[in-house]
């Protein structure tokens, strides 16, 4: 069976304005994160996710996602969350994508995210612990077309969408 995890994609406005009319990538800008360890180290495009991860014991996909905002980057938005489906990455993983406005979100500077703890180097028998994301940024949703897992694309589109008048 495929594993499945929600994610949170938070948007904002460009430069902090308001949204006059249809929203196009110019107009908005959205939260990723890059994953951390030595695998990911030298990996830029193609890379970069929304946060989130796999749906845990009872929560449902929307509880995830929140719950792996918060995990991976401190925050916790106040606004409405809505459902933008699912898309199903290469290596079979089905991700659920919730929209959220982080006009009024700061990431906070101190945040720690969680750590996962992997052999390393391969076939050492060490096992070493790495911060689950080692960076968190803003993108210009043009930019993130190109950072994103080529998969979750799809999100982006779906957000315009959402956020059409």
């Amino acid at each position: 069976m495929s594993k499945v995890s929600a994610g949170a994609v938070v948007w904002r406005v460009r430069g902090g304005g308001l949204l006059a009319g249809a929203p196009s990538d110019d107009d908005l800008e959205v939260l990723l994160v890059h994953p951390g360890g030595p695998f990911w180290a030298k990996k830029d495009e193609g890379a970069w996710s929304f946060p989130k991860g796999e749906l845990d014991g009872d929560d449902t996909p929307l509880e995830t996602a929140a719950r792996e905002l918060l995990e991976e980057t401190g925050l916790a938005p106040e606004s409405d969350w809505h459902a933008l489906g699912s898309v199903k990455l290469k290596s079979g993983k089905v991700v659920h994508g919730f929209a959220v406005d982080g006009n009024d979100c700061v990431l906070p500077a101190a945040h720690r995210p969680p750590q996962v703890r992997i052999e390393w180097p391969p076939r050492s028998g060490r096992e070493t612990a790495f911060d689950e994301v080692d960076k968190v940024l803003w993108y210009s949703l043009a930019e993130a077309r190109t950072k994103l897992n080529a998969a979750q694309v799809e999100l982006l589109d779906r957000l315009l969408t959402h956020l059409a008048p």
